[in-house]
């Protein structure tokens, strides 16, 4: 027979979220939404598992291998259990939202469960928040997306948020331009965005000259006005040359809005998001440490151009400013219920008792109340 200290253990990377915490959350929830609903994000909710192919379709390729998979009884079709809600998001745009008129600015919050965890980010099952637009392809777009992001970042009181923005297709389009095959490309990406200089040298294909480009595109990483400085000193092939311009673009309409954003860059980073296909961002803080979020541009399945963000609730958490402690009245046995009701309508938070305390006092600071109603007024305890 099960005990009770075996009920009670989850798998890893799974926990229960117990009280006040869980209040928290969805307070901090509740004020992200409410920022981006002023840019205009309208909320959906797209359930918690669909056919697999659905959720591999478009931008779910790429997180297919963190997918719980299971068999749907009733059809006997595959199932998956969403590990991102991007995709979910993608598919409800090129359905049931097909006719809406463009762009289409939708926003959602809910949890997705992946199949391993990171070592920064341990959990599995981890809460999403976010908003995507869809349908423009403008510069103005990515700078919406980021302007509402830092707007609901500050919504919730996330000190010094820095955004690190990033070039996906960048190096793949320079590799082109040097007319390296695909063996070489791949290693050259992933020297790169690990920072690993010897395993850049390793790849035998390069010529000096190729091998110190990527070696000054690496250093080219730091502040988005040092960043771009160094970007447009460089020889690049005219497609990237115009990834470059669009990323000082994005910056300058950012600023423009918000002057004190913290922008960094780093051109070589891709993070294995092989579908994003624009401006690309991760967002920090010095509060924690690991991502906040990240975002950026791609494409649909239908071919539509799209932007998003996606922030981790309970990262968020971790960064934001300290919850205001919550107000809870005790209320002794034999209040009425008309007293109770005006103490409601007047914002209180109420713990009745259901029946006499020896010594109410204690019994209210046992279960949390920071005041007692007694005389017909709420008093603070202690």
């Amino acid at each position: 027979m099960t005990g009770p200290t075996e009920r009670a253990l989850l798998p890893n990377g799974l926990n229960d979220t117990l009280m006040p915490h869980a209040a928290i959350e969805a307070e901090m929830e509740r004020r992200v939404l409410e920022a981006f609903a002023r840019y205009g994000y309208e909320r959906v909710k797209p359930p918690l598992a669909e056919f697999e192919e659905s959720l591999m379709d478009g931008p779910g390729g790429a997180v297919a291998p963190q997918m719980f998979r299971l068999m749907d009884p009733v059809t006997q079709r595959m199932m998956g259990l969403r590990p991102d809600i991007t995709p979910q998001i993608a598919r409800i745009a090129t359905t049931r939202l097909a006719n809406v008129p463009r762009p289409l600015r939708l926003s959602y919050a809910g949890a997705v469960l992946q199949v391993r965890g990171s070592q920064l980010r341990p959990e599995r099952e981890i809460t999403q928040v976010g908003i995507e637009l869809i349908g423009a392809a403008s510069l103005q777009a990515d700078a919406e997306v980021i302007v509402a992001t830092a707007d609901a970042l500050a919504s919730i009181g996330v000190a010094a948020a820095s955004f690190d923005l990033s070039l996906p297709r960048l190096v793949p389009l320079i590799c082109a331009g040097m007319d390296l095959d695909a063996e070489s490309t791949a290693r050259v990406r992933a020297a790169l965005d690990r920072k690993d200089a010897g395993a850049l040298r390793a790849v035998a294909s390069l010529t000096d000259e190729q091998r110190l480009t990527f070696a000054t595109l690496q250093r080219t990483a730091g502040t988005a006005d040092t960043g771009l400085a160094a970007l447009t000193k460089m020889t690049l092939p005219p497609v990237a040359k115009q990834h470059v311009r669009d990323l000082g673009d994005a910056v300058r309409l950012v600023r423009e809005q918000v002057p004190g954003l913290a922008l960094t860059i780093d051109p070589v980073e891709f993070r294995g998001l092989d579908y994003q296909t624009g401006i690309s961002f991760t967002i920090f803080s010095a509060a924690v440490a690991g991502e906040l979020g990240r975002g950026g541009r791609y494409v649909l399945g239908n071919g539509e151009p799209a932007t998003g963000a996606t922030l981790f609730l309970e990262q968020l958490i971790q960064a934001a400013a300290p919850a205001t402690p919550t107000r809870a009245l005790y209320l002794p046995f034999g209040t009425t219920a008309a007293e109770r009701t005006k103490l409601h309508g007047a914002g209180w938070r109420t713990h009745a008792a259901l029946e006499r305390d020896n010594d109410p006092a204690a019994a209210a600071k046992a279960r949390g109340c920071t005041h007692i109603f007694t005389e017909g007024q709420a008093r603070p305890l202690g």
